[in-house]
């Protein structure tokens, strides 16, 4: 072969592979219905993507792969096929905590890669999402899950940080940006919100965990942030009543089969504050209900024991208050007066926290379920995790006792083998017709639509942490913990007080007491979302605060509709629901300004017609005395204007019927 020759073989085996390579580097656009929001997909050497607001990129350059312990997918991706479809549906949540049906629509692209894996991504108009799909065979160790995003330094991030992955997911938020994240280097667990200042607010999290760790978050080069993932425990140690010590881990983080869908990573693009609180994307994401009948899954509210130290007093009080039977007779009788459909007996009822088998004598756990059915009021019943894990047939014990559900504590980590348990936990449950309220836990993450018997789980700093439980970071939960799914709070303070008159003289049990003010206290029954919600204070209290414990009370834990009426994250929040045909409102504000006055329309009202509003205000004195409030009783209309006045760390309540 001549030098001619030569040079046109190799000429063309270059123009050949130069085409090749160009034909594989791809870009796709996915869009929300309204068009709004994007989703741009790049393939090259990696699977990246940008996100879009009204054509405006909020974040870019995130990366997807999949390390195995055999190879990593998404590294030099060849694209085999693509499929776009667009879906409308309605879902009709069983415990539905915002809206009594979801209009479900989006735009889908799935992409199909050589290796036997696809990425799906969903956009809707409140968000995006994209998940991992392998369809392999046998199963497969995977080492990491690449999620990586470029954060520029003027972006707002608010997120909590732990130390390691064994967390309550009960710290603080921070507020920083990401150099002042990258100066400490510690992680953040879901879910996570970022303030662009532009277009709109971010809210990072995930939906339909199963058979997999739970994501983290941490700093790299570059302003980015990148996944990190606990590792699948191997072997454990004894680490007292309520949990166990890890001893050895795999190297990877989770063993499982090759052929299913990973987790949803998922991003509400969220305009206005007020569509971060209204948002349904962990709803919309997670995997359908398993089951077949979930009409005796009953949400409510239930009075409860723990936080006020179990201390009835007062001239009805004819007996020693404490831990036992008279005790958790007179909660039941509160309970029953004010139709709370449940009580939750916490760490004592049973003798020994190993055995739940044995209840403590001093209680007698059976005449208590019997004494409350007698009075229509269910039991839960507490327990660590560890003594479930021990004892798993428990669940079909209590349904023979005639238990309603059960409060599980301490878990305090979400690598894969935690995630099962929980699973483990809903499914047996659910199976002996137990609701499941879990402590000590991670985040919603879908769980709780695959099995609605699960109403509500902690991973908050909410009101146990009493002086150190603050509107200042509460105020942030609609928007952030919230806004992915149940929370159990444990508001319901009657013993109110401002910051500075908190301290040594007050707040610890049997004295508990909340900062922010009465209103405030009732305004988070309306605010806050959970399918159990609890009644934390005395009984005795209560009892001496009718008015405020009547409408406390007649707040439903499931809703027909949402509207956020005024909200700015972490400053104040005010949202109307409804049920049936009554209208409830809640506000609440942080401690920056001395007052706020709003002006609202009441558009969500029917038309031409006079309803009465009973609402719970900040009294004139209560930015100083925070139990300080007035309640009115007026007529509105469609067409009035609502004027609100809250004191800082003040709230306000009102029912429209």
């Amino acid at each position: 072969m001549n030098k001619r020759s030569i040079f046109i073989t190799a000429l063309s085996v270059a123009i050949s592979s130069l085409f090749a390579n160009a034909a594989n580097k791809k870009w796709f656009e996915l869009r929300s219905p309204d068009g709004d929001l994007k989703i741009t997909v790049k393939l090259d050497d990696k699977i990246t993507y940008d996100l879009s607001v009204n054509e405006q990129i909020m974040l870019e350059n995130g990366e997807i792969a999949l390390e195995t312990s055999t190879a990593i997918f998404g590294t030099n991706p060849i694209l085999v096929s693509q499929k776009r479809a667009s879906v409308s549906e309605t879902i009709t949540p069983v415990v539905p905590l915002k809206f009594s049906t979801v209009k479900n629509q989006y735009n889908r692209l799935l992409l199909n890669f050589k290796g036997n894996f696809s990425v799906e991504f969903r956009a809707f108009d409140e968000g995006v999402a994209y998940r991992i799909i392998m369809n392999r065979k046998g199963e497969m160790e995977v080492l990491n899950e690449t999620f990586s995003l470029q954060i520029p330094n003027d972006y707002l991030l608010h997120c909590q940080f732990t130390g390691g992955f064994k967390t309550p997911y009960e710290d603080d938020y921070h507020h920083l940006n990401i150099a002042e994240w990258q100066q400490n280097r510690p992680m953040a667990p879901l879910p996570l919100l970022i303030d662009s200042k532009k277009q709109c607010k971010i809210l990072l999290s995930e939906s339909d965990l199963s058979d997999y760790p739970a994501m983290f978050l941490k700093t790299a080069a570059n302003n980015n942030i990148v996944s990190a993932f606990p590792k699948m425990p191997l072997a454990f140690g004894e680490d007292g009543d309520r949990s166990l010590k890890i001893t050895k881990e795999a190297a990877y983080i989770v063993k499982t089969t090759a052929t299913r869908t990973l987790p949803w990573r998922y991003f509400v693009l969220a305009k206005t504050d007020a569509q971060l609180a209204e948002n349904t994307m962990t709803l919309k994401l997670a995997a359908k209900s398993e089951l077949a009948d979930a009409s005796w899954i009953k949400p409510g509210q239930a009075s409860w024991e723990w936080w006020n130290g179990a201390t009835p007093y007062g001239p009805d009080v004819n007996f020693v208050s404490g831990f036992n039977l008279d005790t958790y007779k007179y909660f039941i009788d509160f309970a029953s007066k004010y139709g709370v459909e449940y009580i939750v007996m916490d760490e004592g009822w049973a003798k020994s926290t190993r055995d739940p088998y044995t209840p403590n004598p001093e209680v007698d756990v059976h005449e208590i379920i019997r004494y409350g059915k007698e009075h229509n009021v269910g039991i839960f019943l507490w327990l660590t995790w560890l003594t479930v894990e021990n004892n798993f047939e428990i669940f079909k014990t209590f349904e023979q006792w005639g238990v309603k559900g059960v409060k599980i504590d301490f878990m305090d980590r979400s690598d894969a083998w935690m995630v099962d348990f929980y699973e483990r936990v809903a499914r047996d449950a659910a199976s002996n017709h137990l609701l499941v309220d879990f402590h000590g836990a991670f985040k919603p993450a879908g769980l709780e639509y695959k099995y609605p018997n699960v109403i509500s789980y902690e991973g908050v700093r909410g009101m146990e942490y009493m002086g150190a439980c603050l509107p200042n970071t509460s105020v942030y939960y609609p928007f952030i913990r919230n806004a992915v799914g149940p929370m159990d709070y444990t508001p319901g303070a009657m013993l109110s007080m401002q910051p500075n008159a908190y301290g040594g003289r007050s707040g610890d049990r049997p004295n508990s007491a909340s900062i922010g003010t009465r209103a405030y206290q009732m305004a988070l029954f309306v605010a806050f979302e959970s399918g159990i919600q609890m009644l934390a204070d005395n009984p005795t209290l209560y009892y001496r605060n009718h008015e405020c414990t009547e409408f406390i009370t007649s707040v439903p834990t499931t809703w027909d509709d949402t509207k956020v009426l005024a909200a700015e994250a972490g400053k104040y929040y005010i949202v109307a629901k409804r049920k049936g045909d009554k209208w409830f409102i809640g506000g609440i504000c942080n401690s920056d300004k001395p007052k706020r006055t709003f002006e609202l329309n009441l558009s969500f009202l029917p038309e031409n017609k006079t309803l009465t509003m009973t609402s719970f205000e900040d009294g004139i004195n209560a930015g100083r005395q925070a139990m300080d409030y007035r309640k009115n009783v007026k007529p509105v209309m469609q067409s009035d204007k609502l004027s609100i006045k809250m004191v800082h760390n003040g709230g306000f309540a009102a029912v429209i019927e």
